[in-house]
């Protein structure tokens, strides 16, 4: 029994030895292939990667550039006046953006003034300002303005220098030396001035008398009115005729209108 037992005893250790390899050799076996599965996971991913962002770049880089990009105005940069209205704005922005969507830079430089607009618009509704000029182009296109502007050219330059020169004088004349009358004289004398002068200018003495009448009515009656109604008494000028002095000076300005402009 001994010598078996002694016999048997190394064959035992060999079966377990040889256990313990293959145990071993599995193992590894395992992790070599959780190695290389992982390496090609990775290489996967990597090349997915790659072929996502080139396409990505390929894109951008074949794509077409908003040009006007750069531009501060906003107006400009969407290429629409600063009078357009909100469905324009909004027309322009779909249409440029749809045409440069690919160019990320170019959507937000077309967003960025999109939304300045809008903003602007929103501020002018909150904060409305009068706009002078577009008044006067609203006010022109009134048919008794036009029947009125129509009767009046621009004449030379020389012309509006000396019927210039001429009621200015009177004007001084009349403040400097006022009398007790009233300027009563200075006053005629403008009226010839102003027969004067439309005659030189129509060459019609007519037209230079009923002109120069209807004229001289008008302004006077005008320059009463103001000084009544909307210009109230000036300080600098004081005494009994001042009302007088001040009436007379709006009409020479109505006169030498009438005298200079009138056709």
């Amino acid at each position: 029994m001994s010598v078996s037992g002694l016999a048997g005893s190394p064959s035992r250790c060999c079966l377990r030895l040889m256990h313990h390899n293959q145990v071993l050799v599995r193992r590894s076996s395992w992790r070599v292939s959780i190695q290389k599965w992982e390496t090609q996971k990775t290489h996967l991913i990597r090349c997915a990667m790659d072929s996502s962002f080139g396409d990505m770049a390929s894109e951008s880089a074949g794509s077409p550039i908003f040009p006007r990009i750069n531009i501060r105005d906003p107006y400009k940069r969407l290429g629409i006046s600063r009078e357009a209205s909100e469905d324009e704005i909004q027309a322009a922005r779909n249409f440029l953006i749809s045409k440069y969507r690919a160019h990320k830079p170019s959507v937000d430089a077309i967003e960025a003034a999109h939304d300045k607009i809008i903003m602007q618009k929103f501020y002018e509704r909150k904060n409305p300002k009068i706009d002078i000029k577009k008044k006067v182009r609203e006010v022109k296109q009134y048919w008794v303005v036009q029947a009125v502007t129509s009767r009046f050219q621009t004449p030379a330059t020389k012309f509006i220098v000396k019927t210039s020169i001429a009621f200015i004088v009177l004007g001084v004349l009349t403040v400097l030396f006022p009398t007790e009358e009233g300027p009563t004289l200075q006053v005629a004398i403008s009226l010839i001035t102003t027969f004067y002068f439309i005659n030189d200018r129509l060459k019609s003495k007519i037209r230079a008398l009923l002109y120069g009448a209807g004229a001289f009515i008008f302004s006077w009656l005008m320059g009463t009115f103001l000084m009544v109604s909307v210009i109230p008494p000036i300080p600098i000028l004081k005494g009994l005729r001042s009302f007088e002095v001040l009436t007379s000076l709006i009409t020479y300005v109505l006169l030498w209108v009438s005298s200079t402009y009138l056709k």
